[in-house]
């Protein structure tokens, strides 16, 4: 796992594109699992592109600081390869 916001954001830029499966806490014991594409990274967040049959709303953001703090835990989704963030 990655230690800092540096290494977490260079880790997701060279996965943009990829898709994804998150785990984010939605607060109340309530944990909220979604499926969709790594679309862009900014200097403080990164986009998924959600799966459109799944979700009511095309994308979400979080921060960087989400995943260092495992209130986001990130995994890519490919048939070879399973790396997790």
């Amino acid at each position: 796992m990655a230690k800092t916001l540096i290494e977490i954001k260079q880790g997701l830029e060279c996965q943009v594109g990829r898709k994804l499966k998150l785990k984010a806490n939605g607060g109340r014991r309530k944990t909220i699992e979604r499926q969709g594409i790594l679309a862009e990274t900014y200097p403080s967040v990164f986009i998924v592109e959600l799966d459109q049959d799944e979700n009511a709303f095309e994308r979400v953001s979080y921060s960087y600081a989400d995943v260092l703090t495992e209130t986001v835990e990130i995994n890519f989704l490919e048939e070879r390869n399973k790396s997790m963030i």
